[in-house]
């Protein structure tokens, strides 16, 4: 009852900033989560290496950015997709996403309740919404459910570092004492955005997260940190 009770709160939370988040986004990474999320999307479509790919789910889908930019990845890269699809259980962000994006497919739905048939997804990504499911292992188990035989798991998250460098305090800095103001001032919820590092520093390491994914049934492929560990990027395949 407590993990479900924190995970509504975190979801209330998410419909509440959801007008102002895509603002809010922007100015605090400065458009550099573009070239994270491109990255994450022609690696991905690499290590799968088929022209033609039936469904990419997004898990965690936000307002819907990673799902564009999965579509306009797949035209680069000359990959047909046929469905790509966004879950998750926040109504607010969904609203926003499909306003922006109608030319996806949604649910409302909990990273652990995916309404998807089995073995029916080639690539699921979640990017910066692992860290939000209470109940990770469960949502783990559910994205290998969902997956098809070698079928792609693609993270993108901000990760808590138990030894950080010098350049690692100063994004310390930057996202405990200025993060959380610039991100305040926009949605007028200083506590949505106190949430953001706090969350982190509760979250797993990279070598955790290597672990749950390797013990949910995938062989990793990737796992790499970008601007001075700000995020780091995990692909691994379902076994």
């Amino acid at each position: 009852m407590q993990e479900q009770q924190k995970q509504e709160k975190i979801v209330s939370m998410f419909d509440n900033i959801a007008p102002t988040y895509d603002t809010a986004n922007r100015v605090m990474s400065m458009g550099v989560d573009k070239s994270w999320r491109r990255k994450a999307c022609d690696l991905a479509y690499g290590f799968y290496a088929k022209d033609s790919i039936d469904k990419i789910v997004d898990v965690a889908c936000g307002t819907g950015d990673m799902m564009d930019f999965w579509q306009k990845r797949s035209e680069v890269s000359g990959v047909a997709v046929g469905e790509i699809v966004g879950v998750d259980p926040s109504k607010g962000m969904v609203d926003v996403a499909r306003d922006k994006y109608p030319k996806f497919n949604y649910h409302i739905s909990r990273a652990t309740e995916i309404p998807l048939a089995d073995a029916s997804a080639d690539i699921l990504s979640i990017t910066y919404g692992i860290r939000n499911v209470v109940e990770r292992e469960a949502a783990l188990q559910e994205f290998n459910r969902v997956l098809k035989q070698n079928g792609l798991v693609v993270i993108l998250e901000f990760m808590k570092n138990e030894n950080p460098s010098f350049l690692g305090r100063i994004r310390d800095f930057y996202m405990n004492k200025i993060l959380p103001k610039v991100g305040g001032f926009i949605s007028k919820n200083l506590e949505a955005y106190e949430y953001l590092p706090n969350s982190i520093e509760d979250f797993s390491t990279v070598e955790n997260m290597v672990h749950e994914l390797e013990s949910a049934g995938f062989e990793m492929l990737y796992v790499k940190s970008f601007s001075m560990d700000i995020s780091t990027l995990l692909i691994a395949k379902k076994i």
